[in-house]
């Protein structure tokens, strides 16, 4: 099956818009191929700035109308306690929200990004998608990340070749509690490292201390810009240090 196929058996969906290249694209290619169209994304204390922004943009970019859902994922204790499994309380949270919205509005389906490339056995929110019924268009159609990007990159979408991109919440370790500063604190660190140069990263932090991550080719730049990632880093956290183990 083909999304023009997909589309044409489910000509009214609801598509989960997060900002990135995989949700993008599917709303691209569902407002092109399916008869009524609506976008709806969560905004909480998981999701940055800059992605909420980029939905926005998006939706007016393919002129679809977009619906922001806000949500305090961190009163739900399951979450906030960040077991192993805290994917799965928080895709819940956010799609039940998703499909109660687009319910409302009169949309029998929604869609979200999952592809062909990613492993479900790896990804506990996927178990929360299944049992609220969220279809997921590009991974039953085969679409791969790579043929995404091509497409996405085709259809002239900005993001096609933004790098992927987890919510804030993967960067504290599994078992330590989840709070606002923690979230904050990681925001801010990985825009000061953006606005720096530095792309593709993460800052990982456990007990307040950050590690930074890097893609190979930006570890010596790290080294000779020690000083400014120091200052901008340490009001943040207890200590800063660099990964060598670079990103893949």
């Amino acid at each position: 099956m083909d999304l023009p196929e997909y589309f044409a058996r489910h000509p009214q969906v609801a598509v989960a818009l997060s900002g990135g290249v995989d949700s993008a694209y599917l709303l691209w290619a569902a407002r092109r191929y399916a008869r009524r169209v609506r976008a709806y994304t969560a905004v909480s204390e998981f999701q940055p700035a800059f992605e909420q922004q980029a939905a926005r943009g998006l939706a007016a970019q393919l002129g679809v109308e977009l619906t922001v859902l806000p949500l305090r994922v961190l009163e739900d204790p399951d979450i906030r306690r960040n077991p192993p499994d805290r994917c799965y309380y928080c895709k819940r949270a956010i799609f039940a929200a998703i499909t109660a919205a687009a319910a409302a509005d009169g949309l029998p389906l929604v869609a979200d990004g999952t592809n062909a490339s990613d492993d479900a056995a790896d990804r506990p929110g996927m178990r929360a998608l299944a049992e609220l019924g969220v279809a997921s268009p590009l991974r039953l159609c085969g679409l791969t990340k790579a043929e995404i990007r091509r497409r996405a990159r085709a259809a002239g979408l900005p993001c096609w070749d933004l790098p992927a991109y987890a919510c804030l919440a993967t960067r504290t370790p599994a078992g330590e509690e989840l709070t606002p500063e923690k979230l904050r604190a990681t925001e801010q660190a990985e825009a000061a490292l953006a606005a720096l140069g530095f792309s593709d990263l993460r800052v990982r932090a456990e007990n307040g201390r950050a590690r930074i991550q890097l893609p190979a080719a930006q570890l010596a730049g790290a080294l000779e810009k020690r000083e400014e990632i120091l200052e901008k880093l340490k009001p943040l956290y207890k200590s800063v240090s660099l990964d060598l183990e670079a990103r893949g």
